[in-house]
């Protein structure tokens, strides 16, 4: 793995990410069995051809008399046919029909499993882009203002002594006092709220991009851009969209086709089989008079108990269809409903943002007038530390209301099964280039990326 580097980006997480999350990593080498099970059912659609050699001998002739089964009369002459040390040598071929015609469906069969585990890879690939955005934006968020609060936070219990100090020696209201004491404190309430929010940031940014959680790195620390915003895409064309494109419902429908297929196989078990033989043939008894031949032939075979177990079998393979047609109709209801809520999340987020951007602005103005009036001595200092503390509460809400609407786009492109990085990439190449191949991609708005067609390629598989 490459070392980390002191300060990373979006994309080199994102490309980090893609060469070396560990649930990636069991997606690629379940993807390895089932192409290595696909290549080693081809081969079994070729015909079985067998050679053998052997060599046998004995200490005396394998010789005999014999006797006239119509007069009874005994032939006591002691005659043999065959040498004491003999050799033999045979190549045989043997072809069967019907076990060809089931190869050649378990080989669809297995096709198909590539397939699915192809999917489940990609679901697994979206999921991670997706963690990544949500963890790298609460990170750069935790590494901007953490430092902050932790300096406020040390002012504001500062003012808490000295405000029960005045309080104790009677030099000012205690419900004036007490009054202070509960804003600041319910200030630094929300504080350890947000905190808990973003202490644990960079150990799932560290766990996505697979470095320990207690290395030492820094993010780069993104300016706030515009909210992204809802795609104007009607719903219907996002559902359409997501019906052909979502990895959950097209594995069901590589299931479904794996299913159908073993429906055929039943069938073809039905059929009697019928084997061609071929083979060549040598031995070297000396007795023989064609030492070398050639031999062939043809039978045919019916297993009778696959007959009787066929209802059975099939009731099996119907139940499943059935199952496999109610979880595409669950998953279908689930996707369209996730769409419905994930443009309502997004509407909903950029509002958020929205009114945290004019709460912070407010707040920041707020906070320069007081400090003028700290300086000229006509407001106390526990008013600016509480204005100090409301800000730092601002800026951090309005940080998370960023992240939460870039994590709402994120959501509603995978809900419709668009990818943001454009399919699949080298993951032999370093990270700088695949960082760098990123950032010319660009990761973009889903509204963006549904205007430009970023959607996967249905007809490459």
């Amino acid at each position: 793995q490459e070392p980390l580097p002191q300060l990373i980006d979006l994309y080199e997480a994102v490309a980090r990410a893609l060469k070396y999350n560990l649930d990636h990593e069991v997606e690629l080498a379940e993807e390895a069995v089932r192409i290595a099970e696909l290549e080693s059912a081809h081969f079994s659609l070729l015909p079985t051809i067998v050679a053998n050699s052997g060599y046998a001998a004995r200490d005396s002739y394998n010789a005999s008399s014999s006797l006239d089964v119509l007069t009874g009369v005994p032939s006591l002459a002691k005659t043999t046919s065959q040498e004491k040390a003999i050799t033999t040598a045979d190549i045989g071929f043997s072809w069967n029909i019907l076990d060809f015609g089931l190869s050649y469906v378990r080989a669809r069969q297995a096709a198909d499993q590539v397939l699915v585990q192809t999917e489940l890879r990609r679901k697994v690939r979206l999921r991670i882009i997706e963690d990544v955005r949500t963890a790298y934006y609460r990170a750069a968020t935790a590494q901007r203002l953490l430092g902050r609060v932790g300096k406020v936070e040390k002012d504001a219990q500062e003012v808490e002594r000295q405000v029960k100090s005045l309080s104790a020696s009677r030099e000012t209201s205690p419900i004036t006092a007490l009054t202070y004491e509960r804003e600041i404190v319910e200030v630094e309430r929300t504080l350890t709220e947000l905190q808990r929010e973003l202490v644990t940031a960079k150990a799932q940014l560290a766990a996505l991009i697979n470095v320990p959680p207690g290395a030492q790195y820094a993010v780069e620390v993104l300016d706030h851009g515009a909210a992204p915003r809802v795609p104007t895409i009607a719903i219907e064309d996002l559902v359409r969209s997501a019906l052909v494109n979502r990895p959950e419902l097209r594995e069901v429908a590589y299931r479904q086709r794996i299913n159908t297929n073993e429906a055929r196989a039943a069938l073809l078990e039905l059929l009697p089989g019928i084997q061609l033989i071929a083979g060549a043939n040598d031995d070297s008894n000396a007795f023989l008079a064609n030492g070398n031949w050639i031999n062939w032939g043809a039978k045919a075979s019916l297993n009778v108990i696959k007959v009787f177990a066929y209802p059975a079998r099939n009731g099996v393979i119907e139940q499943q269809d059935d199952v496999l047609d109610k979880r595409a109709l669950a998953l279908t209801m689930a996707v369209m409903t996730q769409i419905y809520v994930g443009r309502a999340r997004l509407a909903i987020a950029g509002k958020e943002l929205s009114a945290a951007a004019k709460y912070r602005d407010v707040q920041k103005r707020l906070l320069a007038q007081i400090r003028l009036e700290s300086d000229a001595g006509r407001v106390a200092r526990q008013t600016l530390v509480r204005e100090e503390l409301n800000t730092v509460v601002a800026e951090v809400k309005y940080d998370l209301a960023y992240a939460a609407a870039h994590s709402a786009d994120g959501t509603l492109c995978a809900s419709v099964g668009i990818d943001p990085i454009g399919g699949e990439i080298d993951r032999s190449l370093p990270v700088a280039e695949l960082a760098s191949m990123l950032r010319d991609f660009g990761f973009g708005s889903c509204a963006g990326q549904l205007a430009r067609g970023r959607q996967y390629d249905v007809a490459a598989q």
